[in-house]
């Protein structure tokens, strides 16, 4: 009889940030032969739709201290809890070869049930700061994988710098040739998170209208903007007579990444990692509220690598970003010096990296299906 797949059991939040890396980290340990078991509550869950089917979704009870009054705050412990002892049965009647969190409250039942059983465990840290799951874990896992370097981490805590692994559909279009700037039409991508940016539907549109005219006329706009704000986008920029497409969310981010002549993104770790892969020139609005300002700290590689510009949100304003804007459309051998750089700071390695730690961990080496184990 053949022995049982070996099982990994994936621990994530509900964002884009955490959901997009471990998607990627599931898509080749299914290709590997794994079973793999994405452990989140209910908000993830409905982040989780690309995850490919053979990935069985377990939502676990969770809860956290940034949202809700204070009786809402009273049972966070109880309802995180209650998710722990879940996990904790699971994994006793399931046992997993390895434990892999990716930040967010609802990874922590099933981190604290792989502590608690000494579980071979590890988490992936997105960017350069710590979040405050993966902080309390960073000293009771067995190994600590880092997305952006270098990374903020307690003291006696030792970081390996993977990169963080992109999507499959990210990974397909890697070092896409990039078509400059120039008198034909050029695509710009406004990405702001899984939700958008409040801000950039604040700014943007404006900057963009205030372009040259001989560069305007040559504007396209795909602008990801939260629901609330769409109508009044899309009418400012219907008003300006300016090509633009405006949603709540593109699930085909990847394409638009790659046909762009020019990306605006707030500097999350999963849209770096994609804007860097794709190699693409970008302007980047750290969330200044964003933990630790761990933001800026991920901006900080594709800025001195002259791949982006960095604009900090005290200093955005529609006439500065609009400079920008032209001098990268309006300059086409320097568009192309930032792609390269870009890509120079990419690691389409990541996920294989992140594979090989998780193997090396759990103490299974496996092959991807078709290929002999060696």
């Amino acid at each position: 009889m053949a022995a049982r797949q070996p099982l990994a059991i994936i621990a994530a939040g509900g964002t884009g940030g955490h959901m997009f890396p471990a998607q990627a980290l599931a898509e080749a340990l299914l290709a590997r032969g794994w079973r793999v078991r994405l452990s989140t509550d209910a908000r993830g869950a409905r982040y989780a739709g690309g995850f490919p089917d053979a990935v069985q979704i377990v939502e676990v009870a969770s809860a956290t201290f940034a949202r809700g009054g204070a009786l809402a705050k009273a049972v966070v412990p109880v309802r995180i809890a209650a998710g722990a002892v879940g996990a904790t049965a699971r994994m006793l009647w399931d046992r997993p070869a390895v434990v892999v969190g990716f930040g967010g409250y609802p990874a922590i039942p099933a981190m604290a049930a792989a502590w608690a059983l000494r579980l071979p465990r590890m988490i992936h840290e997105q960017n350069g700061v710590l979040g405050r799951v993966n902080e309390i874990f960073a000293p009771r896992v067995n190994a600590v994988a880092c997305g952006t370097w270098p990374t903020t981490l307690p003291e006696g805590v030792e970081g390996y710098h993977t990169g963080n692994p992109v999507r499959a559909a990210v990974m397909e279009r890697a070092g896409a040739p990039y078509i400059p700037p120039g008198d034909y039409p050029m695509s710009i991508l406004v990405i702001g998170g899984s939700q958008g940016a409040r801000i950039l539907s604040d700014m943007v549109p404006a900057a963009i209208a205030a372009l040259p005219p001989d560069l305007l006329r040559h504007v396209r706009v795909a602008h990801q903007a939260r629901g609330e704000d769409h109508d009044r986008v899309t009418a400012f920029y219907a008003e300006h007579a300016i090509d633009a497409e405006v949603e709540p969310f593109f699930d085909d981010v990847p394409r638009r990444l790659s046909e762009a002549q020019l990306v605006i993104s707030r500097s999350g770790a999963s849209s770096v990692a994609d804007i860097s892969v794709i190699g693409r020139p970008s302007i980047l609005v750290p969330y200044a509220a964003a933990a630790g300002d761990h933001q800026a700290a991920n901006a900080r590689g594709l800025a001195e690598a002259e791949a982006a510009i960095v604009i900090p949100e005290s200093r955005l304003a529609v006439e500065t970003l609009s400079e920008h804007i032209a001098a990268i459309l309006a300059h086409p051998s320097a568009a192309i010096k930032m792609a390269h750089n870009a890509l120079g700071q990419g690691r389409p390695d990541a996920t294989d990296t992140l594979v090989a730690m998780v193997e090396e961990l759990s103490g299974t080496t496996t092959a991807p299906q078709g290929q002999e184990q060696t």
